[in-house]
């Protein structure tokens, strides 16, 4: 396995040191174990699903767990081999561990198991004090004290917005 050596990022990128991170915990997740295969799909501007094929485990065999932004599904088989005898066994029915880290602001919202397929699904909100806002220009001096401060379109000198009013 090669490894990535980030430190340039961390000398020339300020505040980021965070997804350096994400990116290299990723990367050992990742190729841990390639089991259960998943896909990752947007299903709209701000609407994803993660599928997992679980063929054989059902709802009270599967866990899914959402801590600090880490996502966990876990699965875990009894297996009954009581009066079973098998010529071939190509079906494992192995306990697994899948993690996904969620980027900010994202929540799951429900999941759903239809033939051997668990769908998460996820929706992204971020909050409104953190989407893009246009900020207005003043015209006039340089030095601007703290009554002249620049005001966000559609706010008051006030401080409170235009739809609150």
């Amino acid at each position: 396995m090669r490894t990535i050596d980030l430190t340039p990022l961390y000398r020339t990128i300020v505040g980021f040191d965070r997804m350096a991170h994400l990116i290299e915990t990723g990367a050992r997740l990742d190729s841990a174990t390639g089991w259960p295969p998943y896909n990752i799909e947007q299903t709209g501007e701000d609407a994803y699903r993660i599928e997992l094929a679980v063929a054989g485990f059902g709802p009270d065999d599967l866990s899914i767990e959402l801590k600090e932004g880490l996502l966990t599904v876990t699965g875990k088989k009894v297996a009954s081999e009581e009066g079973r005898s098998f010529l071939h066994r190509g079906i494992a029915e192995r306990g697994f561990e899948r993690r996904f880290q969620l980027a900010d602001h994202v929540r799951v919202t429900g999941a759903n198991l239809e033939h051997g397929m668990l769908s998460l699904l996820l929706v992204r909100e971020v909050p409104e004090a953190l989407k893009p806002r246009k900020i207005a220009i003043n015209v006039g001096s340089a030095s601007a004290s703290a009554n002249d401060a620049p005001l966000i379109e559609g706010e008051a000198k006030s401080g409170k917005s235009d739809k609150a009013a």
